[in-house]
């Protein structure tokens, strides 16, 4: 650490006149002598203040966004039920007549005219159905015979009929076998909105 350096004291009389027309012409500097003299620190001398100073931050403000996918499935699957009906029905016109059948008013018609006409939409109708669908029974049991369904039963793929009292296991006769659908086979469609158009009008020229 460096020793500082005392004035002489011819050095120290300069500094004096000096200093005294200097406070004359300078009142600040006479405050500053004042003070020195009261025994108040210097400036440099003084412990550093510590200054805090506070910049505003813009608040994070958190946005959350709802997309409601749940309602774009619904309309995405039921779109695609939609045309993939309109498509069976298109496949059953042409297969069998399917619509021509149903739209015409068979009440003037003999049972044996209705009976031919309901035998060309049974064969298109088989043969749609073994072209594009996998068919199988839901109860591998033969119609008639006694089952049981255990608690838990699947209850999409058999109904109860008659007098249902209490709880699974349920047994009784078997009525009717169901059927279930193991594989589909439809076309695929280059143009969904062209399924509505079940059968294109005709024009003889």
């Amino acid at each position: 650490m460096n020793t500082p350096h005392h004035p002489s004291f011819l050095s120290r009389i300069a500094i004096a006149i000096g200093s005294f027309f200097a406070i004359l012409g300078n009142a600040r500097l006479a405050g500053d002598i004042r003070r020195l003299r009261a025994g108040e620190p210097l400036a440099a001398d003084a412990p550093p203040t510590e200054v805090r100073v506070e910049v505003p931050v813009e608040k994070i403000i958190e946005t959350r966004v709802e997309v409601p996918v749940e309602k774009i499935v619904e309309r995405r699957v039921e779109v695609a039920t939609h045309t993939a009906a309109l498509q069976l029905l298109g496949l059953m016109q042409r297969e069998a007549r399917f619509v021509d059948f149903i739209q015409e008013d068979v009440a003037p018609y003999s049972d044996a005219e209705i009976g031919a006409a309901a035998r060309v939409v049974h064969g298109g109708c088989r043969k749609l159905l073994a072209e594009h669908f996998t068919i199988a029974p839901v109860r591998a049991e033969a119609e008639g015979s006694r089952v049981t369904l255990p608690s838990g039963f699947d209850a999409a793929a058999v109904r109860l009929a008659g007098n249902v009292v209490g709880q699974a296991p349920f047994t009784g006769q078997l009525t009717h076998r169901g059927w279930r659908a193991t594989d589909v086979r439809l076309p695929q469609l280059t143009d969904a909105g062209a399924a509505a158009i079940l059968a294109q009008a005709e024009v003889e020229l």
